[in-house]
């Protein structure tokens, strides 16, 4: 199992970069693909047309997000555990995020995922909504 941080900054408030990442409409729409998110702990969320599944472990709203997140492509059971820090830095938002326990098998297909389906389209979700 294996480890990913990465730290993205976002030209928006704290508050928005959390109503991106748990807005069921707002995911949608930056992704492309339908998603269902639960705001409460314990709740369960969905995204990428149910490719992404998982279970809110921990929230605090507009400062930190922590789920038990999996691929349909994994193992059956096998989850990970994915933790959004939101931190004001100037304008904008510095996102930190640790996702644990990741198959060796999927981790660079979900390390440069990230970026190429979150940490990019919510940038350009941003820069277009103004």
């Amino acid at each position: 199992m294996k480890t990913i941080k990465q730290t993205v900054y976002f030209d928006a408030s704290p508050h928005e970069v959390f109503e991106l990442l748990m807005d069921s409409k707002k995911h949608a729409a930056f992704t492309g693909g339908k998603a269902s998110i639960s705001r409460a702990k314990n709740g369960k969320f969905e995204a990428y047309d149910g490719y992404i599944e998982g279970k809110n472990l921990d929230i605090v709203k507009d400062k930190r997000i922590v789920q038990e997140w999996r691929g349909s492509d994994w193992e059956e059971g096998v989850y990970s555990k994915a933790d959004f820090k939101l931190e004001k830095k100037g304008k904008g938002c510095n996102l930190t995020f640790t996702q644990t326990g990741i198959p060796d098998s999927q981790y660079e297909a979900i390390k440069q995922g990230w970026s190429d389906y979150y940490w990019n389209p919510m940038k350009e979700y941003l820069r277009n909504k103004n």
